[in-house]
């Protein structure tokens, strides 16, 4: 089978692989029929960072068609349109046991530790599957994963009902996360996103108003007051510290950007200003929770992804993504 091989620091391949064969005994075989490319995807590319072995085919955001059962498995039947959780955590440690999974301290990722979705087919356990109903499409269900990330972000925030969110990036996170909190309360969002197409088609599909990274712009977009809540969706130490000059007192940072090195924080404005910083990874049930909303949300999802692309073209995609050129918020890969 085609599938995309991952051999090392920017080297990315397109090959032929041995399929995987009939699954084991509590094991799915998939038929990939939508994955999305992942920030973290470009960081291992560049980095390597968190590679358990190569080559690797990456892909921890991704749809598929269950197509053979292992023995033993119940509650699912060939056919059925299934999501993966990405996390590939121990479920042994104090925090996995304590409902804490994304806190694991074993924590590794589909598409890290083991083969994801950036191929025709891939193996998982029934135990990271999760039923999308047939009449979402493929590439929107693709999503559940990062729309997962992004509700963890926002329960981590937990602005306070009707108050304006700043949001600091308007990639993959960043976006649906403003989507969200405009569809769920309505709530003003503004956003800062330089790439003026993406923050276009934000304005557009979800209704934010994109504004420019000054602090004097942004309490003027925000009544004459600084905003109370902003999500940090960019990975930027510089960005960063001029969202911490333009919270209000009181207010909470959400970060949820990878970021490369250790930004420089003034601690003093965070002491003084009694701001919180508040760390965001993965989800706990918050994925379950963006399948439950896919059919609600999935006409304005689909504005929001790319014209799906073949295995073959991923290696020049990800050059396209590193640059930052994307015009929407998604790269969708159909196999």
């Amino acid at each position: 089978m085609r599938a995309i091989r991952f051999h090392g620091v920017g080297d990315l391949r397109c090959e032929n692989i041995d399929a995987p064969g009939n699954p084991p005994p509590g094991f799915a075989l998939l038929g990939v029929r939508a994955a999305g490319i992942c920030g973290s995807d470009l960081h291992n590319f560049h980095t390597g960072q968190w590679i358990a072995e190569l080559p690797v085919t990456p892909g921890h955001e991704f749809c598929g068609e269950i197509i053979a059962l292992g023995e033993g498995v119940s509650g699912f039947a060939v056919g059925d349109q299934v999501v993966v959780d990405s996390r590939a955590n121990c479920g042994e440690c104090d925090h996995c046991r304590g409902g804490e999974g994304n806190l694991c301290r074993r924590m590794g990722f589909v598409g890290e530790v083991c083969d994801g979705g950036f191929a025709e087919q891939s193996l998982q356990p029934m135990h990271r599957l999760l039923k999308v109903p047939a009449s979402v499409p493929a590439e929107v269900a693709a999503l559940a994963e990062p729309l997962g990330v992004a509700l963890r972000v926002l329960n981590r925030l937990a602005a306070a009902p009707g108050e304006p969110v700043l949001i600091a990036g308007g990639g993959p996170i960043g976006g649906l996360a403003a989507l969200l909190l405009r569809e769920l309360d309505g709530r003003p969002v503004f956003l800062i996103e330089r790439n003026e197409t993406r923050a276009a088609l934000l304005r557009d599909v979800a209704g934010v108003e994109p504004v420019a990274l000054d602090r004097d712009v942004i309490r003027e977009a925000c009544g004459g007051i600084e905003p109370r809540f902003c999500i940090e969706a960019t990975g930027s130490g510089a960005v960063l510290a001029q969202l911490i000059d333009a919270v209000g007192a009181g207010g909470r940072i959400a970060l949820v950007g990878l970021f490369h090195g250790s930004p420089t924080v003034n601690t003093n404005a965070l002491v003084e200003r009694e701001i919180d910083l508040v760390g965001c990874s993965v989800f706990r049930d918050e994925q379950r929770q963006a399948v439950e909303l896919l059919p609600r949300l999935a006409e304005k999802l689909a504005r929001l992804i790319s014209d799906p692309i073949t295995l073959e073209d991923v290696p020049a995609a990800y050059q396209i993504l590193s640059r930052g050129e994307a015009g929407t918020l998604k790269t969708i890969i159909k196999p």
